[in-house]
């Protein structure tokens, strides 16, 4: 079974989005290596001050195997976004609820 990973980091989505934009070829890079590793989705999200990021992965060993891949690259893009903390991660199973949509 799949599992969830949310990371939570403080600081400025905005300059998440900009920094991104600017660092494309450095993002595709570490959307490649994801995707070798078993990268099913991903998306950031954002509130004012805080970004969250919500991958689905084959295990949280899939996960693990890949950040310490990319973790210097990852590295910079937050300290170049000006995120402010340390990633919080937290691994998340699916609960079969019977209710699921989409």
């Amino acid at each position: 079974m799949t599992v969830l990973m949310t990371m939570r980091l403080q600081g400025d989505p905005k300059r998440v989005e900009q920094v991104a934009a600017g660092q494309s070829e450095s993002m595709q890079t570490i959307l490649d290596t994801a995707e070798k590793h078993g990268l099913i989705s991903h998306r950031f999200w954002g509130t004012n001050d805080e970004i969250l990021v919500v991958d689905e992965w084959p295990s949280k060993e899939n996960f693990e195997s890949f950040f310490v891949a990319e973790r210097e690259r990852i590295d910079k893009f937050m300290s170049d976004a000006g995120v402010t903390s340390e990633p919080e991660i937290t691994y998340w199973q699916r609960l079969e609820t019977g209710d699921e949509f989409g």
